[in-house]
């Protein structure tokens, strides 16, 4: 286990710990072996979101890559069924 990663338990029982160890490195909080979770400070938090400002839903719509239009076969032009 790295000094920085915390399993859920460790991590509540020892919260003031791993709060005080955040303020130099970012803080994983593991559950079942898989990091569910960042701790880090909170200069750290906005330095990440001065770096990355939020987007809108619709300037991320119009920055998707371009889809190529989608065309339908022809229809076949079959006669009726005959119902018995």
């Amino acid at each position: 286990m790295e000094d920085n990663t915390w399993p859920v338990q460790d991590a509540k029982a020892k919260f003031s710990e791993m709060l005080r160890a955040s303020a130099s490195a970012p803080q994983k909080i593991t559950r079942h072996g898989e990091e569910t979770a960042v701790l880090m400070s909170a200069e750290e938090y906005r330095r990440l979101i001065e770096r990355n400002p939020k987007r809108t839903l619709y300037e991320i719509w119009r920055s998707a890559p371009k889809v190529p239009e989608f065309k339908l076969p022809p229809r076949k032009r079959e006669k009726p069924r005959k119902i018995f």
